[in-house]
């Protein structure tokens, strides 16, 4: 998932294109992502997690070795895409944090949280060997490494250490949550899917400007790409502490609340890059993002938890994700476009600011409605 972000001078320099063009293979590991995501979550809920974690392995494989024979952008995309995208990562991220809130139930939010945080461990360990992989054999050389090194480790993974959760008995035994209600917060289920997809694409709009331009940012400045790499390093490392720290809090304020404080924090962040623009200033405000922002994308998997029963939870699950990547996807993109208009990161950053407000604005209101559900549903039980 990371490695586009950190070829990306390198592929837009041999393939001679404008940064909203580099940007592109992104936005289609992401849709490839969004796609994925519900597919391969519908695989889990049928036969379990080992079954798509396997597949991803094999696809990211090959999608290394197609991406580092791509003769153009396009093909490079596709790759991207389709295997690395669609039946690689997607596979695994969504299918492996649904199965983790399924064994669980008083710490389940600090599963959730462990689980997602694999994505920002690997953000932190993959950028600078990737960026050292393509200064030394260059990035068709590093992809090919990548998909070798993938498919050793997480095909015997896979095989050993998952297997499908036993389902639950449908009499609730004491002491556990009760099961959701047919109209979740007195939305249907849709329409509540609905808003929560719509608050993911919003909040990865935003979160997508530092991610996935920090790079290229770097090398705009005169940082060089490997500062680009070890700050997007330091803000995914960041991120895991944020996601350990904001799933102990869902545990506590629940998944609804966590957004509202995660949202609300993310912004605060997104604020400090305006005027960040020397070396030691955008390590710091890098590091500060990623504390910030950690919590936000585990916090759709508790509340989906928390609203739908556990035989939707591979299916739901992976939209609620599938939409912050489809909000990635478009802000990568968005980002792109609006340095090519204006040569500057600071419109940029604007944008990503406003579309964390919709983020905020759509939290807040599923949490009022919360409140409201849960005064009428005592009133209606007394």
């Amino acid at each position: 998932m990371w490695s586009v972000v950190v070829v990306l001078p390198a592929v837009q320099a041999e393939f001679g294109t404008a940064r909203a063009g580099a940007s592109l293979p992104y936005t289609m590991t992401m849709v490839g992502f969004v796609i994925g995501g519900v597919l391969m979550g519908r695989l889990a809920d049928r036969f379990g997690v080992r079954a798509p974690v396997l597949m991803g392995a094999v696809s990211i494989g090959l999608g290394g070795v197609v991406a580092a024979m791509a003769p153009n952008l396009i093909v490079f995309g596709l790759a991207y895409g389709a295997l690395l995208g669609c039946f690689g990562a997607a596979a695994v991220f969504g299918p492996l944090i649904a199965d983790a809130s399924l064994w669980f139930v008083r710490r389940r939010g600090i599963a959730v949280a462990l689980a997602a945080s694999g994505n920002y461990v690997a953000g932190t360990v993959w950028p600078p060997l990737l960026q050292w992989g393509v200064d030394t054999i260059g990035w068709r050389g590093t992809h090919l490494a990548m998909g070798a090194f993938c498919v050793a480790t997480m095909v015997p993974l896979a095989a050993l250490a998952l297997r499908r959760r036993a389902p639950l008995p449908p009499p609730r035994p004491a002491g556990l949550a009760p099961l959701p209600p047919a109209r979740p917060l007195g939305l249907s289920p849709n329409v509540l899917q609905a808003a929560i997809g719509a608050a993911g694409i919003a909040c990865c709009v935003a979160m997508a400007m530092p991610q996935v331009h920090i790079v290229a940012y770097c090398v705009d400045l005169g940082y060089g790409a490997q500062r680009g790499a070890e700050m997007l390093s330091v803000m995914l490392a960041a991120g895991i502490v944020s996601r350990l720290a904001f799933g102990a809090v869902m545990d506590r304020i629940g998944g609804l609340r966590t957004l509202v404080l995660g949202s609300a924090l993310q912004g605060i962040a997104l604020f400090l890059f305006l005027p960040a623009d020397g070396m030691v200033a955008l390590y710091v405000v890098s590091a500060v993002f990623g504390l910030f922002q950690g919590g936000i994308v585990p916090s759709y998997a508790m509340i989906v938890r928390e609203n739908f029963p556990p035989e939707q939870a591979g299916t739901r699950v992976g939209i609620a994700l599938s939409s912050t990547l489809v909000g990635m996807a478009l802000g990568g993109w968005m980002a792109g476009a609006i340095f090519d208009a204006t040569g500057s990161y600071q419109a940029a950053m604007w944008n990503g600011i406003a579309w964390n407000l919709v983020n905020l604005s759509i939290a807040l209101w599923l949490l009022m409605r919360a409140r409201r559900w849960a005064v009428a549903r005592g009133v209606a039980a007394a």
